[in-house]
């Protein structure tokens, strides 16, 4: 257990959430995560697992908690683990928020309440703060996540502002997957103090960073990290531009399949493991056409996965 007082060390930088092996009974594969996370820190992306494209509302609780010290006791470090702990239920979200604390993970990504449709901001600041009450550690670093495609739950500004003002040590910065630019620069022009705000794809990256963000948690850091951090890395130099231009087309090269089943392909096919390409259901693999069709695009682009095959075929 991890319960000394930490620091008031905050997340920048890259961080993917981790997409999700399982086994032929759709089991969590525990050991294959480890690789795969192992190989992500090697590529500098920290590590927001049971996230959006981990499959992370596929998961129980349970799971996410075994998952936790499975990957604690294989060594990695918590410090570079932004779990998602956002629940519908409020007892589920302090439950894993408070685990993921006791491990030492320097923060929780949040989803709002997101089964309940039209909530008010203020039965969402409700939660917030029933969870912070609840988890009750000064160590409790929470990035929210508005991702209001998907969860059709947005957090507003107005919300964030009443969020850092009363709890300012505690929730310290969001991931915006809204996808539109002007919503992540409004939070940007509020200037909370050291709110870090990262973007929800590396297609805004760059603006991001040149208006005081803090980075990106993109699914896509899964299989092109290295390139996503050197233009975190070098986003003042000359060459930032033809760097988010690359960017950009692995990006849009994705963007034409169903996003996590794709990433999982890409995984499979270049780490020469074809159990990546596994979802638990309701989500299904692509087919033996899109298959082809994602491998071919990707080559015409050069693409690769340096290390990749090495780190896969590991054994523990």
């Amino acid at each position: 257990m991890n319960s000394h007082l930490k620091e008031d060390t905050r997340f920048s930088g890259v961080l993917t959430p981790v997409i999700m092996p399982y086994n032929s009974d759709y089991s969590p594969d525990a050991d294959r995560l480890i690789r795969q996370c192992e190989w992500m820190l090697s590529q500098s992306v920290g590590l927001a697992i049971f996230g959006t494209n981990s499959e992370g509302n596929s998961l129980s609780t349970d799971e996410k908690i075994e998952l936790m010290d499975r990957l604690v006791d294989a060594g990695i470090d918590a410090n570079k683990m932004m779990p998602g702990t956002g629940c519908c239920a409020l007892t589920e979200t302090v439950k894993l928020t408070a685990h993921a604390i006791s491990l030492g993970c320097s923060g929780v990504l949040m989803l709002p309440p997101f089964f309940y449709k039209n909530v008010s901001d203020e039965g969402l600041y409700a939660t917030y703060a029933e969870v912070i009450q609840r988890v009750g550690s000064s160590n409790l670093r929470i990035y929210l996540y508005h991702i209001p495609p998907v969860a059709n739950v947005p957090i507003s500004q107005d919300l964030i502002e009443r969020l850092v003002r009363d709890y300012p040590s505690t929730v310290v910065g969001i991931k915006d997957s809204s996808g539109d630019w002007s919503n992540t620069k409004a939070m940007l022009e509020r200037q909370w103090d050291d709110f870090r705000v990262f973007v929800g794809s590396e297609t805004f990256l760059l603006a991001n960073m040149q208006n005081g963000g803090s980075g990106c948690i993109s699914a896509t850091a899964n299989v092109n990290p290295a390139a996503i951090y050197e233009l975190f890395a070098n986003w003042q130099s000359e060459k930032a531009d033809d760097l988010q231009a690359e960017l950009n087309e692995v990006r849009n090269t994705f963007s034409k399949f169903p996003l996590i089943p794709a990433l999982k392909q890409c995984v499979a096919h270049y780490a020469e493991d074809p159990d990546w390409a596994r979802l638990r259901p309701p989500l299904l693999s692509l087919s033996s056409s899109q298959n082809s069709d994602l491998i071919e695009k990707l080559k015409l682009l050069n693409f690769n996965m340096p290390g990749l095959k090495d780190n896969s075929k590991a054994t523990k």
